[in-house]
């Protein structure tokens, strides 16, 4: 049975998990999960009860949470391109690197948007002013951080860029990144290029109004 993969184009998670699947040309079979496909979100549901997605099926193994799709893949279904370093010492920063973009990045931005879905009497705009601080501190962080290279960690592409590509991809839509920060909006922009990337967001394009804070004219 070949790999399948629970999850929806426009959802950056799913993205992050794709970009591994396509980098490495690695079969698999996309379920797509929404109300159109009532079937795999009933599947999804038996086999993770919190419903959430991207999940992993092969054979009898189960793989949730992205990053570890991502380490599962490069384990059991490894490819020419290997986007978690062999060496113990050079894997960190990756790893490191990729919690980052996970949870300094498509964090804050997860709270804007899912702010923006609630009523209006449900609003914080305190949460979301603390959310934007946060985002602009990752950016300056990131622009000094990245300088230098061409990739998250260095000269390879690795699960941190993997990780970065959706959530830069969104950060700018909710929080644009300044003009100041060169370093930062080169790098995104090399995200974009890469073939892997440039596919889940092609993918995405026709979900884009459903983006709760209105999707910008522009990738």
């Amino acid at each position: 049975m070949s790999l399948q993969l629970f999850g929806h184009p426009f959802s950056s998670y799913t993205m992050k998990a794709l970009i591994a699947l396509y980098e490495n040309n690695t079969p698999f079979h996309f379920r797509m999960v929404g109300p159109d496909q009532p079937e795999n979100t009933a599947e999804l549901a038996r086999r993770w009860p919190l419903a959430r997605f991207p999940l992993l099926i092969d054979g009898d193994a189960v793989v949730f949470e992205t990053s570890a799709i991502i380490e599962y893949l490069a384990a059991f279904h490894p490819g020419p391109m290997p986007l978690i370093p062999a060496d113990a010492k050079e894997a960190v920063p990756v790893r490191m690197l990729d919690r980052v973009f996970d949870s300094h990045v498509m964090g804050p931005v997860q709270t804007i948007v899912f702010d923006a879905r609630r009523p209006e009497e449900a609003h914080d705009p305190y949460g979301v002013a603390q959310a934007r601080t946060a985002l602009d501190t990752i950016y300056a962080w990131l622009d000094h951080t990245l300088a230098g290279r061409r990739w998250a960690a260095g000269d390879a592409f690795t699960l941190a860029d993997a990780a970065a590509a959706p959530s830069l991809f969104y950060a700018d839509w909710v929080q644009p990144i300044g003009e100041d920060r060169t370093v930062l909006k080169a790098y995104r922009a090399r995200l974009l290029a890469r073939p892997s990337f440039a596919h889940c967001v092609d993918d995405a394009r026709p979900y884009r109004p459903f983006f709760p804070l209105g999707a910008p004219d522009r990738d």
